[in-house]
């Protein structure tokens, strides 16, 4: 039996559980905030963006807002500093920083 993560409480029986490294459903970091994760951050600069949004559908964590065809800010709640919005940019608008806490 198939049971989601927001299904699963600290009361489930290991029965209850999906087996390790079976997927059943697509990844969303949208279930948890892991930007705790971080190490490196994504600096943007809005000047150098051209708005091709080659960054959006690259981000693993869908944490790059896109409204009314323009990019915004990086939410950092969901964004783990993988990098590799700043590595597809074209146009040197996304820099990764070491990360202060």
């Amino acid at each position: 039996m198939f049971r989601s993560a927001k299904d699963i409480n600290e009361s489930t029986p290991w029965q209850g559980l999906t087996v390790g490294g079976e997927i059943y459903e697509p990844g969303t970091s949208k279930l948890v905030m892991t930007g705790e994760w971080r190490t490196t951050r994504p600096v943007f600069d809005p000047y150098k963006c051209k708005q091709c949004l080659l960054c959006v559908p690259y981000c693993p964590d869908a944490s790059i807002p896109v409204k009314d065809s323009t990019r915004g800010e990086t939410n950092f709640d969901y964004c783990k500093g993988c990098g590799i919005c700043a590595k597809v940019c074209p146009f040197g608008a996304l820099t990764m920083v070491k990360e202060e806490k």
